[in-house]
Protein backbone atom coordinates (compact mmCIF):
# COMPACT_ATOMS: atom_id res chain seq x y z
CA UNK A 1 0.00 0.00 0.00
CA UNK A 2 1.57 3.51 -1.24
CA UNK A 3 0.94 6.29 1.32
CA UNK A 4 1.60 8.80 -0.34
CA UNK A 5 -0.39 12.02 -0.83
CA UNK A 6 -2.69 10.21 2.14
CA UNK A 7 -2.89 11.45 5.18
CA UNK A 8 -1.50 10.70 8.47
CA UNK A 9 -3.72 12.18 10.42
CA UNK A 10 -4.64 9.75 13.55
CA UNK A 11 -8.01 9.77 12.07
CA UNK A 12 -6.51 8.18 8.83
CA UNK A 13 -4.49 6.19 10.27
CA UNK A 14 -6.96 4.37 12.60
CA UNK A 15 -9.28 4.21 9.33
CA UNK A 16 -6.65 2.35 7.56
CA UNK A 17 -6.00 0.12 10.00
CA UNK A 18 -9.41 -0.93 11.66
CA UNK A 19 -11.36 -0.99 7.87
CA UNK A 20 -14.36 -0.16 9.28
CA UNK A 21 -16.20 -1.39 6.07
CA UNK A 22 -14.79 -5.33 6.68
CA UNK A 23 -16.89 -7.50 8.29
CA UNK A 24 -14.21 -9.24 10.18
CA UNK A 25 -14.73 -8.57 13.82
CA UNK A 26 -15.61 -11.16 16.16
CA UNK A 27 -18.86 -10.75 17.54
CA UNK A 28 -17.48 -11.07 21.09
CA UNK A 29 -15.11 -8.37 20.36
CA UNK A 30 -17.68 -6.04 18.66
CA UNK A 31 -19.64 -6.59 21.74
CA UNK A 32 -16.83 -6.16 23.84
CA UNK A 33 -15.85 -2.46 22.36
CA UNK A 34 -19.76 -1.55 22.29
CA UNK A 35 -19.66 -2.06 25.98
CA UNK A 36 -16.44 0.50 26.99
CA UNK A 37 -17.44 3.89 28.81
CA UNK A 38 -16.00 6.18 30.78
CA UNK A 39 -16.22 6.27 34.21
CA UNK A 40 -17.80 9.18 35.99
CA UNK A 41 -14.80 10.94 37.08
CA UNK A 42 -13.73 10.67 33.80
CA UNK A 43 -17.15 12.43 32.45
CA UNK A 44 -16.55 15.11 35.06
CA UNK A 45 -13.44 15.80 34.41
CA UNK A 46 -14.38 16.08 30.69
CA UNK A 47 -17.37 18.32 31.30
CA UNK A 48 -15.21 20.27 33.41
CA UNK A 49 -12.50 20.66 30.92
CA UNK A 50 -14.57 21.95 27.98
CA UNK A 51 -16.81 24.37 29.86
CA UNK A 52 -13.17 25.69 31.13
CA UNK A 53 -11.91 25.49 27.82
CA UNK A 54 -15.26 27.62 26.55
CA UNK A 55 -14.52 30.06 28.80
CA UNK A 56 -10.88 30.35 27.66
CA UNK A 57 -8.97 29.13 30.84
CA UNK A 58 -7.24 26.26 30.41
CA UNK A 59 -3.73 26.15 31.44
CA UNK A 60 -1.45 24.08 28.54
CA UNK A 61 -1.43 21.39 31.21
CA UNK A 62 -5.01 20.99 30.73
CA UNK A 63 -4.91 22.16 27.26
CA UNK A 64 -3.21 18.80 26.46
CA UNK A 65 -5.66 16.99 29.14
CA UNK A 66 -8.73 18.07 26.87
CA UNK A 67 -6.74 16.31 23.55
CA UNK A 68 -6.04 13.29 25.19
CA UNK A 69 -9.63 12.93 25.90
CA UNK A 70 -10.71 13.80 22.80
CA UNK A 71 -8.11 11.25 21.10
CA UNK A 72 -9.29 8.37 22.98
CA UNK A 73 -13.20 9.04 22.41
CA UNK A 74 -12.56 9.26 18.19
CA UNK A 75 -10.17 6.25 18.95
CA UNK A 76 -13.20 4.84 20.66
CA UNK A 77 -15.98 6.03 17.94
CA UNK A 78 -13.73 3.82 15.51
CA UNK A 79 -13.42 1.02 17.33
CA UNK A 80 -17.64 0.67 18.01
CA UNK A 81 -18.51 1.89 14.67
CA UNK A 82 -16.20 -1.38 13.41
CA UNK A 83 -18.07 -3.19 16.30
CA UNK A 84 -21.50 -2.02 14.95
CA UNK A 85 -20.58 -3.36 11.89
CA UNK A 86 -20.24 -6.17 12.58
CA UNK A 87 -22.79 -7.40 14.72
CA UNK A 88 -25.21 -5.70 11.86
CA UNK A 89 -24.64 -8.30 10.02
CA UNK A 90 -22.47 -11.86 9.28
CA UNK A 91 -18.77 -12.10 8.47
CA UNK A 92 -18.39 -12.15 4.34
CA UNK A 93 -14.76 -12.37 4.62
CA UNK A 94 -12.79 -8.69 2.98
Amino acid sequence: MQLTNTPNTPAAIWTRLIRPERKDMAPEAARFFLELEFDQQDLDRMHELTVKNQAGDLSAGEVEELQNYRQIGLELDFLRAKARNAIRSPAKGH
